[in-house]
């Protein structure tokens, strides 16, 4: 009786799974009936798998949440019976919603985890699907390579499994990467490949997503009927199943191209209706591109209130991602090559020597991959850093009474975000003891009420009590490098955050020896959290590949945040240690010998007139930063033209002459490099004219060839002081 029980629901959960192209109400209510079915069994690999079905059909409609919820129980259903594959299937259901809802980071540690199991149980249907999702991640952060490597790889699998629907899936998302490297019949003959197979399988709602794949490619063609034709059709396929994120991809889709057409009656109404959808199932990937085309659109129209709202909520959206996600991946860039590593697993055991080789290979490989990636990220993440600091920077003179603790405390955030992003970027340096300090004068106890300070949201959000505790004199200075103490106790109190459920946690600075010179500090954080065990104590400070089999918590692991602190407390002279008890807590500390100062230098007085009446040209292909540069530069009563790129940059050259060039590195049709050797190879107004280089690309400087190259080159996000005295040297000399 038992035995024909569980046939029967094996038959229900296989016919919900079937009618969810198609019906998808249906398919819930099945796999709920399957699962009450189960429950009154009391069998727990099909309860499990009642769960994960759910899960995955209530991420199909974007209600997310209660995806997370229901893959989670079956994780703990499937670590109690030992099932890993079940484990598997619940953690790609997690990490597609996450991903989904673009924390990319979290979705690759869950997607990474999954494909192992999936590796060793030889599960290839498990295999495919979750490479489809790990190329979409890679794709999403710009890793167009790693993404087309991947997709490939799910394709072949799909193809040898004749799973025709995970096919088309792929070669989907294969067409739309063609599509952005404007390899357009290739992307033609994949999504005709797509829909066709769609067609045979009567997957409407997949078909829906293929005919949407075609119509970006007829609008990036310009043909317009046909694209028309294609939103609309994939639109009513969508709002019929109740697709929303289709429904909303297809309308912000037609939104750009009214848009285009100048129809802007059309694009408003349809953006809109993008942008109310993707708020109401929080994706922001669709809200970021509505947000944009709606303030583009405003400004063409000249209505600069609208333009603004929806620049404010661009810009905000943006960051949000560019600031979090994207340092989050760079910070575990090694966990995005563990693709590779996973291939090779296999041919380890079998080739031990060949394997080794292999291994080399790739790693000498990953460090390049590494450094270009950082290059890009570098660019990306600084870029929109530079509007917001250089923002700070102009309002500063108006800033007045009250409001100065608040511009005190966004100076202070935006400051600590930099050298995050940059302590980040030179993980390799501190790696290779090529780091030095960089000593100013500050006051200890403001510096570390501003950490607290900062870090003060993240603990509400969980209910948790941050707590400075200070014997230090409030009037005493050390000369110490702020931004790398600010480091080493951010991250500390970062782990502390994410790894306490209740309680408080605790900043110490505490006077243990004072001489002539140097006062010696204890710093401390301690946490009531989860603890560490005493056989992992010794590794905590690691790197992430190696820590990563111990720390296998639902954060997410410490990454690269504990090993950076390692080695800055090095720097430092200093060691840090950690007493832990499991389930009470822990304590990080370290001591360092600081010199006392009498008090912090007052800053610098500068002339400003040197400068009065020059002329300067200004490349850059992001607007906004030109902009600020601009209205910088006019404070000082300098004149400015902007070009936005090399060649514009090249060519206003040998039309008038500029007292200095202020030349962005990345730029289309002709970048910031190609053009400075161009001016000053040929004869022009300018071939003598002081050049400097104004990047985010950290890597500007690791060539040699770029210092002989430009006069200085001056990081963004810039400081104005900075920028000001290189300018003033160069016109003095």
């Amino acid at each position: 009786m038992i035995s024909n029980n569980k046939e029967k629901i094996y038959k229900i959960l296989d016919q919900a799974y079937a009618f969810r192209t198609r019906d998808i109400s249906n398919s819930i209510a099945l796999t709920q009936k399957a699962l009450d079915l189960s429950e009154a069994l009391n069998d727990k690999a099909l309860i499990g798998k009642s769960l994960n079905q759910l899960g995955l059909f209530y991420m199909i409609i974007t209600e997310f949440e209660k995806s997370k919820e229901l893959s989670k129980q079956a994780i703990s259903i499937f670590k109690s019976i030992d099932v890993e594959v079940g484990i598997a299937d619940a953690r790609y259901n997690i990490g597609s919603v996450f991903y989904k809802t673009n924390d990319f980071y979290s979705g690759l540690v869950q997607l990474l985890e999954a494909l192992k199991i999936y590796r060793t149980a030889g599960d290839l249907h498990g295999i495919a699907k979750t490479e489809k999702a790990v190329g979409t991640i890679y794709e999403y952060i710009g890793d167009n390579d790693n993404a087309h490597k991947t997709y490939v790889s799910a394709i072949k699998i799909a193809v040898k499994l004749s799973d025709k629907n995970l096919e088309a899936n792929i070669l989907n998302n294969l067409s739309g990467l063609y599509l952005k490297k404007n390899k357009i019949n290739l992307a033609k003959e994949k999504i005709s490949r797509s829909i066709d197979l769609k067609k045979q399988t009567k997957d409407v709602r997949g078909l829906g997503f293929a005919i949407y794949g075609r119509g970006k490619i007829h609008l990036k063609i310009g043909l317009y009927e046909e694209a028309k034709r294609d939103f609309f059709e994939a639109l009513d396929i969508h709002m019929e199943l109740n697709e929303q994120f289709g429904s909303a991809m297809c309308l912000s889709k037609l939104g750009k191209m009214y848009n285009m057409l100048q129809d802007f009656e059309k694009a408003e109404y349809v953006l809109k209706a993008s942008v109310e959808i993707a708020e109401s199932i929080n994706s922001t990937m669709v809200k970021i591109k509505g947000y944009n085309l709606l303030s583009m659109m405003y400004k063409g129209n000249r209505n600069h209130v609208d333009a603004l709202k929806y620049l404010e909520l661009y810009v905000f959206e943006k960051d949000k991602i560019t600031n979090t996600q994207t340092v989050k991946v760079i910070e575990h860039y090694d966990l995005i090559n563990q693709m590779n590593n996973l291939e090779n697993e296999a041919r380890i055991n079998k080739e031990k020597q060949k394997a080794i080789e292999i291994i080399n290979k790739e790693e000498k490989e990953a460090v390049r991959l590494r450094q270009e990636f950082l290059s890009i990220m570098s660019h990306e993440i600084r870029t929109p850093l530079n509007a917001i600091t250089t923002i700070i920077s102009i309002l500063k003179d108006n800033i007045i009474n009250a409001d100065k603790e608040l511009f005190n405390s966004l100076q202070f955030a935006s400051k600590n975000l930099i050298n995050t992003v940059n302590d980040t970027l030179d993980f390799t340096k501190l790696d290779s003891n090529k780091s030095v300090l960089e000593v100013r004068n500050a006051n200890l106890k403001e510096l570390c009420s501003n950490i607290i300070s900062l870090h003060n949201n993240n603990a509400k959000l969980k209910d948790l009590d941050l707590v400075l505790k200070s014997d230090i004199p409030n009037d005493r200075y050390y000369s110490l490098d702020q931004a790398k103490i600010g480091q080493i106790l951010g991250n500390l109190i970062s782990n502390a955050i994410k790894f306490t459920q209740r309680g408080d946690i605790v900043l110490e600075t505490a006077l243990i020896n004072e001489d002539k010179v140097y006062d010696t500090i204890r710093f401390s954080v301690k946490d009531s959290g989860e603890g560490i065990s005493k056989e992992n104590l010794q590794v905590i400070f690691d790197s992430f590949s190696q820590i990563k089999p111990v720390i296998t918590r639902d954060q997410g692991g410490t990454g690269l945040g504990l090993a950076i602190v390692k080695k800055l407390v090095e720097l430092h002279q200093g060691k840090i240690l950690v007493n832990s008890v499991l389930n009470e807590g822990s304590e990080f500390y370290f001591t360092l010998q600081l010199k006392r100062v009498d008090n912090v230098i007052e800053a610098e007085e500068i002339d400003y007139s040197k400068l009065k009446g020059k002329l300067a040209l200004i490349a850059d292909d992001t607007l906004i930063n030109a902009l600020l540069m601009k209205k910088v530069l006019k404070k000082w009563d300098v004149n400015s033209v902007i070009v936005k790129d090399g060649k514009e940059a090249l060519e206003a050259s040998t039309i008038k002459k500029y007292d200095f060039i202020l030349m962005d590195i990345h730029m289309p049709i002709m970048n910031g490099v190609e053009a400075t050797k161009k001016i000053k190879a040929t004869k022009n107004k300018n071939s003598d004219t002081p050049i400097f280089a104004v990047t985010a690309d950290v890597q500007t400087n690791e060539h040699e060839e770029n210092r002989k190259l430009f006069d200085a080159i001056l990081w963004k996000p810039l400081e104005i002081e900075k920028l000001y005295k290189a300018l003033s040297h160069k016109i003095e000399l």
